[in-house]
């Protein structure tokens, strides 16, 4: 059986984690074959955007249990490259070309809601528990962290990586783990809406460069910020979308993308 089964249907990838039965946790091969399947939809020409969502009860519950008793074994070397390989997946889908939205049906635990925090849109249920309880075995949330402060900022970040707590419903909401709450019959639908609204309003070039813009302006200074944004902006204006939508915005044409 696939630790993540992948699907293409109306230009929507879907990456569905399928471990339901151990919660959908991680280990090394289902890491790896996340990576593999990222890649594959990012060359994949008949996708626009990637749903990245789970079968079972849980979206994730975090590191596999084998995968945790087995850090006790490991050399640094050996933890090391288990770190980098969690990294590397992490990195990956933030900085994806395409756009990748969590779907998290169910609880997303540790390293779990470390995989939907790099995700650029979540749409969650109000029932799914969310958190990082890293420090609540004596471990530290840290890759997830360097992508948590910029999503939520110093201080959201430091309660939630520093308690350990879950949250759920509005406290999602509150705290920016999740763009929209949705009731769970409705989950699959409204996920589907706002991927068909993306794929037929916007230019699949234009979010690229501002998903890669998000990404790389923030480390920047001002100066070099506007710089950059500058140079991107005149980059975009050579594309063909850009051509395409404003020659169909002055000629008053409804663009289909």
């Amino acid at each position: 059986m696939s630790n993540v089964l992948y699907e293409v249907k109306d230009r929507v990838c879907s990456l569905t984690l399928n471990r339901p039965e151990k919660k959908n946790a991680l280990n090394a091969a289902m890491v790896s074959d996340l990576k593999k399947l990222f890649t594959h939809a990012e060359a994949d020409a008949s996708v626009k955007v990637i749903v990245l969502k789970a079968n079972g009860d849980v979206f994730c519950s975090g590191a596999d249990l084998e995968s945790l008793q087995q850090l006790q074994k490991n050399s640094h070397e050996d933890n090391l490259k288990d770190s980098n390989h969690l990294k590397e997946l992490f990195y990956q889908i933030y900085t994806l070309k395409k756009v990748v939205i969590a779907q998290v049906q169910g609880h997303a635990l540790a390293g779990g809601c470390g995989l939907a925090t790099v995700c650029d849109f979540v749409f969650a249920v109000p029932i799914a528990k969310m958190g990082y309880t890293e420090v609540r075995i004596g471990f530290v949330p840290a890759i997830v962290m360097v992508f948590l402060l910029r999503k939520v900022g110093e201080q959201r970040a430091k309660q939630l990586l520093l308690s350990g707590e879950l949250i759920s419903g509005e406290d999602t909401l509150k705290f920016g783990l999740v763009n929209q709450l949705v009731a769970e019959e409705q989950l699959s639908d409204e996920v589907i809406s706002f991927c068909t609204r993306l794929i037929q309003n916007n230019s699949i070039q234009s979010m690229e460069l501002t998903k890669q813009m998000i990404a790389q302006s923030q480390s920047m200074t001002l100066e070099d910020g506007l710089s950059y944004a500058a140079e991107m902006n005149a980059k975009a204006r050579a594309t063909d979308d850009c051509k395409r939508g404003i020659n169909a915005f002055l000629n008053k044409e409804k663009l289909t993308w």
